[in-house]
């Protein structure tokens, strides 16, 4: 198991990589002293001991008077430990080690105890979920040096990966129906979602595209897969769980060709490895062992599992046909498609349901940990094999404990299967809530954009006759530039203005600080806009006046004999989003002294000592770099040294073989 842990492993590395290192570029202007939410309003330093201070907020930053640090440059101190380690680790396989991802889990904790709603997404719950499952799941040889011996837990902790993985998909797909968003339950969803969705892709544009027929067949499509198919996940026959593997890869890939969601994709593929076995990775790297000869009851057994497999899919088929009311259309060569059953049905069903998956992960893991221990009895002699029953014991009660914490968020998608839980599994939930080991989830649960994509568009003026349209990296905005690939990246001011266009700007109070930060031309959060100062049309001295309308934004229409249009968009101005404001005007100042951003911090005193001056000697190399670009270049910078290393590993393996070829001759001629 092995190589399969050391690939997961490896994908998280990357995962943690791309977290750190889009979020360090954009710190100075979400969280610093002149930022749009400065981290300092979060953390209240006083003279309690440190280990209470950690107990209120479980964060490092609680040490920055002690390094000479504000919280600003803590949070970027943090940001670059995080992204040294994890492309350590994504180099050298000693450093995927439990010690380094529990540095990565807690560094990453810390910057999300303070992060405000910048970084309260779905994915950074995710991330350090699975971030404290890593350090269960890598091995424990910093000090060794070497690749550790083989663990007969590994299953059992790993098993936990493929829970989570589980969670993930079946809640996503659940609440898809308990929402009564009336888009999904009539499959028309993904009729709005390419083009209401945060940051599309230029795939996006050529998904939209598509028939109606096939975008309801794509809706059933992605019900079967995130809800049926989860099911999957604890079969005792590999090749379903492969099968699993597969079908949610293809999903988060096609998802990643129509949408930026940053390193979400990235890591539900590395959840999915979960479901793989280490024959199916030795047949990826093609160092399968030769497979022995079959016994009469190896063929049969193999006949019977065959049938079971059929048998599977020809359920998941006919099912899908029932439910959803496939049938062919021969006249205009569709497949129409509808919901077969009621809201009440279905949350019938899934009172039904919810218990049993429960029983399921209990006999599963118990499965697992039966298997892990009597592995551990087998080993020969009487102090390893105590070594490694102990071993087993002590992580089969971490993972049924892990287990145990995780129904809590589970069942929040079924009511009474949640308040029937134990009192003692909602204490001890309550109890770890702050440290994120358990989330719940459940995307896309409601679709937006329909009749349109509601969008914020910022202007600014020096004499409110002439205004000039602020446009930003990466949301849509000119309706003749393409959109932008943006992932891994996570442009977090972009996604909060996606957010906030759904409502009234009363929703979003941050928005009021940006705007005066705008006013202020504070450097740092005109760089969130734009990183080229070229294309910011306020480059040289702030606006005077600002104020941003809403405007509702739809795809064009592909044009016969075009591969790509000359309009991405079509765009109608719909409402005021908010008044024109300047430096002083009452409306700001009412609005600041309400949201609490009217406090003004105390001058910040430029330390000379050594720490400070590196972090602004990096922030200075790196300023100009955007989110992709930086992070483009740390995966390629670790391709090279990895093609480098592998390249000088072959050399002097050519060395020792001629060399050896050289005393053979040598001895030849003696002889």
């Amino acid at each position: 198991m092995e190589s399969l842990r050391n690939c997961w492993l490896l994908g998280l590395s990357l995962t943690f990589l791309t977290a750190f290192s889009s979020l360090y570029l954009q710190l100075p202007g979400l969280y610093g002293k002149d930022g749009i939410l400065p981290a300092r309003r979060m953390l209240h330093f006083s003279a309690k001991p440190l280990l209470e201070q950690l107990k209120d907020a479980p964060t490092l930053l609680w040490l920055c008077p002690h390094l000479g640090l504000d919280t600003e440059q803590g949070m970027e101190l943090i940001c670059l430990l995080g992204s040294a380690l994890s492309f350590a680790a994504l180099l050298i396989k000693q450093l995927r080690d439990s010690i380094i991802f529990f540095c990565l889990w807690f560094l990453y904790l810390s910057l999300h105890q303070v992060g405000q709603v910048f970084l309260f997404f779905q994915w950074d719950s995710l991330l350090l979920e699975v971030g404290f499952l890593a350090v269960l799941v890598a091995p424990l040889h910093l000090r060794k040096w070497r690749s550790a011996a083989h663990r007969h837990h590994d299953r059992v902790t790993f098993w936990l990966v493929r829970w989570l993985f589980f969670r993930l998909m079946f809640a996503s797909g659940v609440v898809k129906l308990t929402s009564r968003c009336p888009t999904w339950w009539g499959l028309t969803a993904l009729t709005y979602h390419y083009e209401s969705q945060c940051i599309p892709t230029p795939g996006a544009w050529f998904a939209h595209q598509l028939p109606v027929w096939l975008h309801k067949l794509s809706v059933v499509i992605v019900y079967t897969i995130e809800i049926a198919v989860p099911l999957l996940f604890f079969s005792p026959t590999r090749r379903l769980r492969i099968f699993s593997f597969y079908i949610q890869a293809l999903l988060q890939i096609l998802i990643i060709v129509t949408g930026n969601y940053n390193f979400f994709n990235l890591l539900s593929i590395v959840l999915s490895f979960s479901l793989l076995d280490q024959e199916h990775i030795d047949f990826w790297l093609r160092s399968s062992k030769k497979r022995r000869s079959r016994s009469r009851a190896d063929t049969l057994q193999a006949w019977v599992v065959t049938l079971l497999e059929l048998s599977v899919y020809t359920t998941l088929l006919l099912g899908t046909i029932h439910y959803f009311g496939l049938k062919v259309n021969w006249e205009s060569q569709t497949i129409e498609s509808s919901t077969a059953f009621t809201y009440h049905e279905f949350l019938h069903w899934l009172k039904l349901v919810i218990v049993p998956t429960i029983w399921l992960g209990v006999l599963s893991l118990t499965w697992e940990i039966v298997a892990a221990m009597l592995s551990a009895l087998c080993v020969r002699g009487f102090f390893p094999k105590l070594w490694a029953t102990l071993q087993c014991t002590i992580f089969a009660a971490v993972a049924a404990s892990m287990f145990a914490v995780s129904l809590v968020p589970y069942t929040f998608i079924e009511y009474e299967a949640n308040s029937n839980l134990w009192p003692q599994v909602q204490w001890l939930h309550r109890a770890v809530d702050r440290y994120q080991l358990v989330s719940s989830y459940g995307l896309f649960r409601r679709m937006t954009g329909v009749g349109g994509r509601p969008e914020v568009v910022l202007e600014g003026s020096y004499d409110r006759q002439i205004w000039m349209e602020i446009e930003f990296m990466y949301k849509p905005g000119n309706i003749s530039e393409a959109p932008a690939l943006v992932a891994p990246h996570q442009p977090r001011l972009d996604w909060q203005l996606w957010f906030a266009a759904l409502a009234p700007h009363t929703h979003s109070p941050w928005f009021i600080s940006f705007i005066q930060r705008l006013l202020e031309g504070s450097k740092d959060v005109t760089r969130l806009v734009q990183v080229d100062e070229t294309r910011y049309p306020f480059s040289e001295r702030p606006p005077t006046y600002l104020r941003a309308q809403l405007y509702r934004y739809s795809y064009t229409v592909a044009s016969a004999g075009r591969s790509l249009p000359r309009d991405w968009w079509t765009r109608q101005r719909v409402a005021e989003f908010f008044p024109t404001v300047s430096l002083g005007d009452p409306t700001l100042e009412s609005l600041l002294l309400e949201h609490g951003f009217k406090d003004k911090p105390s001058p910040r005193r430029v330390s000379e000592s050594l720490l400070p001056s590196l972090l602004r000697l990096v922030r200075e190399q790196t300023q100009l770099f955007t989110g992709p670009g930086l992070i483009g270049s740390l995966v390629c910078t670790a391709l090279l040294i990895s093609l480098a290393r592998a390249l000088m590993s072959r050399r002097p393996v050519g060395k020792v073989y001629r060399a050896a070829n050289n005393s053979q001759n040598g001895q030849g001629k003696r002889k």
